[in-house]
């Protein structure tokens, strides 16, 4: 067999350097494990590299939500009925699974010895590294992708989002983006959420904007990839290969500038754009 086939975290390691990945950066990643290749310890090689590549001083950090699957008990108030409640395992940011849809990445890294999870259920982060307390701390549970966050936080210290052959439409920053848009019209969700707490499940309603659709009506359901794309072809991020898998980098402070200006376009313009 060559041994060229696989990858390792050493040949990570330098095509995240390639790609501008350096100590002490903050850096969110998003990964579609299957198009990195062959990897030798699977994706904890992938964790592995970012790790060496931010160094002592950096973080690495995952969108995590969690693996609730409860949404279609939730009435039109956003509460789940009385004899449904004690079947629904409470929201434990030790223990909770991440969620399926967000690909094995997540889980890997949220296990990974030293990783901290954020408080904040649909909006919960997984983070690994010097700023990892601080990342996860005091995450709001109401408007969980917008000040306070893990990603604002991101924003804050000019991080970096990596997507790994991951699909443009699910960088999950540009939630962060419609939260700080001024646009009119954003759909506004509210929904029942059991949280694990000393004493026992406590039941809470959690109010933020629609993060399962677009944010204003009238914007495609992918139209992240729509901005991520502009960003790019204005001359910002830098595109390059992790392993297999074409690969994106971007700041954070700049494609989330770049997104709020776009989101208060009109919506014409946008559609356009």
């Amino acid at each position: 067999m060559d041994p060229q086939l696989f990858r390792t975290r050493a040949s990570l390691r330098d095509d995240l350097e390639q790609l501008g990945i350096r100590p002490g950066d903050t850096v969110m990643v998003h990964a579609a494990m299957s198009r990195v290749g062959r990897l030798l310890n699977g994706p904890d090689a992938l964790i592995g590299a970012l790790l060496d590549a931010v160094g002592d001083e950096g973080t690495i950090l995952a969108y995590t939500d969690w693996d609730a699957r409860y949404d279609d008990l939730l009435d039109a108030a956003g509460r789940v009925p009385a004899e449904w409640r004690a079947h629904i395992p409470p929201f434990d940011p030790a223990a909770s699974r991440a969620a399926r849809e967000n690909g094995v990445l997540p889980e890997f890294l949220r296990t990974t010895p030293g990783a901290r999870r954020s408080g904040s259920p649909g909006a919960s982060v997984a983070a690994l590294g010097a700023r990892a307390d601080w990342i996860i701390a005091d995450h709001p549970l109401d408007y969980g992708y917008g000040e306070g966050s893990p990603l604002a936080k991101l924003v804050a210290v000019r991080g970096k989002v990596a997507m790994v052959g991951a699909p443009l439409d699910t960088m999950t920053l540009l939630h962060h983006a419609e939260h700080m848009a001024a646009t009119p019209g954003k759909r506004v969700i509210r929904y029942e959420v059991p949280l694990a707490m000393e004493l026992g499940t406590q039941w809470r309603m959690i109010e933020e904007f629609d993060t399962a659709n677009p944010v204003v009506p009238g914007l495609a359901d992918d139209y992240f990839a729509t901005i991520v794309e502009a960003f790019l072809a204005s001359g910002q991020g830098v595109r390059g290969q992790v392993g297999a898998a074409p690969s994106v980098v971007v700041e954070a402070a700049a494609i989330t500038d770049f997104a709020i200006r776009w989101l208060e376009a009109t919506p014409p313009q946008r559609a356009g754009m």
